[in-house]
């Protein structure tokens, strides 16, 4: 390979590393700052409070928490401090794998779960609606949560240490059900095609909602949670699509012999994908901003009306307490004196 080769295959590569660092840190900071707002306002207002679809949403924000300080964390370490556990500890080489797998299907199937919802609860049909509960919704996101912990278990036997290619599957066949199955279907075509689907149907549910007597402030509500719905769907489509297909490659081509500068490309292209997918874990409450302008006024009540005046009127009590705390204790010490 030629000089001029090598040197530009290097400054992809810094190019690379810099930008997963800038970028694991704004996905990082400003999901974790959207997940706890999410779960704030929608845990403090009484509109949403016993909704099936509200508790997904929630159940989403604390899940992808999670999953951002796993991956984020992980890349920031691996780029900035040239620090991969995954190289030298086989026990976190193993139990990576089953925590990011989990958390991801666990992610996923909850955004299908909250479209599927949405579309019960916005049903001409009552007892289409009536399958809409809070209850089912609790069972369900339980029984995802056991299914793909389980599921995340062969991950732990398979996930190996090898010195030409570090921490990685060797094991050919479980290689071809994470390409061909995990990624291609698991967490690319089910998960899209689901929550596209019923999102859509919701959508049409909304549009046809007019007709039915029910109370507008309902109909308002069922609008808006079938806007931020729909597009927090599209964002996974959007987002998911580009990291499935890299993976995919990854793993196609993973043991043949590649040039320094297609190398340095590929990892490239990678890292533009990785911090796409993880964008979709920390944009939900982003998404709702722009999508709703209910949710805006809401999200602005929660903050200023409550938080802000309950902080004010704390502060103004303590000052009054200690103004009449410091009178008495000037009484006090004048009788002492007399």
């Amino acid at each position: 390979m030629s000089s001029s080769s090598s040197s530009t295959a290097e400054l992809i590569i810094v190019v690379s590393q810099q930008y997963t660092i800038y970028i694991s840190f704004l996905i990082l900071f400003s999901g974790v700052f959207g997940h706890i707002s999410n779960i704030f306002v929608l845990t403090h207002l009484k509109i949403f409070h016993r909704n099936p679809s509200t508790f997904y949403l929630i159940a989403e924000s604390i899940v992808d928490l999670f999953q951002m300080m796993i991956s984020c964390t992980f890349r920031m370490a691996v780029n900035g401090f040239a620090n991969d556990l995954t190289q030298t500890s086989l026990i976190w080489c193993k139990l990576r794998p089953l925590l990011t797998q989990s958390f991801t299907l666990i992610s996923l199937n909850i955004i299908c779960f909250v479209a599927i919802d949405q579309c019960l609860s916005t049903s001409y049909y009552p007892f289409l609606r009536q399958k809409s509960t809070i209850k089912l919704a609790k069972s369900l996101t339980t029984i995802a949560t056991i299914i793909w912990f389980l599921h995340g278990v062969p991950f732990v036997f398979f996930f190996e240490i090898q010195s030409k290619y570090g921490c990685n599957i060797y094991n050919q066949n479980f290689r071809n059900y994470v390409t061909y199955f995990y990624y291609l279907i698991l967490t690319g075509v089910l998960p899209i095609i689901i929550s596209t689907l019923f999102s859509v149907l919701a959508y049409r549910n909304v549009r046809r909602i007019v007709r039915r007597q029910i109370p507008i402030r309902r109909r308002k509500f069922d609008q808006q949670l079938t806007a931020m719905i729909l597009v927090r769907v599209g964002f996974l489509v959007t987002t998911t699509s580009p990291y499935v297909l890299q993976r995919i490659y990854t793993y196609i081509t993973f043991m043949f012999e590649d040039s320094l500068i297609r190398k340095s490309i590929e990892q490239f292209i990678e890292t533009v994908a990785f911090s796409l997918f993880h964008f979709n874990y920390s944009g939900s409450f982003y998404l709702f901003l722009i999508s709703s302008t209910r949710f805006r006024r809401q999200v602005k009540h929660v903050f200023i009306n409550k938080c802000w005046r309950i902080y004010c009127r704390r502060i103004i009590r303590c000052n009054q307490v200690a103004a009449i705390t410091q009178a008495i204790t000037s009484e006090y010490d004048l009788q002492s004196i007399e």
